[in-house]
């Protein structure tokens, strides 16, 4: 076996254990094996009523698809003819830390310690960010897999991500004391709000792909709903969170179309073609 050869089974079962990792950490998470859930850890800071930014709780199904993805990656990636892939090759380990930080993330949530998990989601977002920007240095053609199971579920988890890491810097304020996270008119949650807008906007404007900015407008939109129809109620918020999706939303159809006006994204006709990047 080649050096090569080696570096490649060691990529791939560091991002089959660190996924691993992050589906127990994510099922202790949940509460499913006893004790406190996220929403109800830290003193309900991650609660759906905690913070202007804190998304309506339906918001958070968007997990079970990022984890399912991330499992099907991990063992996809296991395939004998994907071992070599210059694409594993180049976000398998961004995949193996996004994973591993979720999990400290959820740990760190679940100890109380809301400074440290803004700290942790901070350096998620980052590694997300260099991770799909490597997933989109790609040839114009790849599989349908790699559409799916790299652009697709890197885009999804980034695009989420933008959005938590807004929510959570509230819920860290929100704790500190600092009312303006906690009550209307929630200026400084959307000025919060904006910035975590912008950051998806250049993300769509580089990739023209639709899971990061159909992820963001998620958790954008569940903002709104929960500022909306449950508390605290904050209508500025609210709406400046359904006009950054709907932004978030044209940018990404606009430089969408633009791909495929180029060829980067058409459909394939035969096993042999490319799938569209999502």
């Amino acid at each position: 076996m080649s050096q090569t050869e080696k570096s490649d089974r060691v990529r791939r079962i560091v991002v089959a254990l660190t996924v691993a990792g992050s589906l127990v950490a994510a099922l202790f998470g949940s509460g499913l094996f006893g004790g406190q859930g996220i929403a109800d850890a830290a003193g309900g800071a991650f609660a759906a009523d905690a913070t202007v930014l804190a998304p309506a709780g339906f918001a958070f199904a968007i997990w079970s698809v990022i984890y399912l993805g991330l499992l099907a990656y991990a063992l996809w990636q296991f395939v004998p003819a994907q071992a070599a892939k210059p694409r594993h090759r180049a976000v398998g380990y961004g995949v193996a830390a996004s994973a591993l930080l979720n999990a400290v993330w959820i740990v760190c949530v679940l100890a109380w310690r809301i400074a440290e998990s803004f700290v942790i989601i901070v350096v998620l977002l980052a590694v997300l960010l260099a991770t799909f920007v490597r997933a989109c240095r790609r040839p114009r053609r790849g599989t349908v897999a790699e559409a799916v199971l790299i652009d697709g579920v890197i885009g999804l988890y980034l695009g989420w991500v933008t959005v938590a890491a807004a929510a959570n810097l509230a819920a860290w304020l929100a704790d500190m004391g600092i009312a303006a996270w906690a009550q209307a008119p929630g200026v400084p949650g959307t000025i919060t709000l904006v910035g975590a807008g912008i950051i998806a906007v250049l993300t769509a404007w580089r990739s023209g792909r639709w899971a990061p900015g159909a992820a963001t407008a998620w958790g954008l939109s569940w903002i709104a709903v929960g500022r909306w129809a449950g508390g605290p109620e904050a209508p500025v918020v609210a709406t400046t969170a359904v006009v950054l999706a709907i932004i978030v939303l044209v940018v990404t159809a606009w430089r969408f179309r633009e791909r495929l006006a180029a060829g980067q994204g058409r459909l394939p006709t035969s096993s042999a073609e490319s799938g569209p990047n999502v």
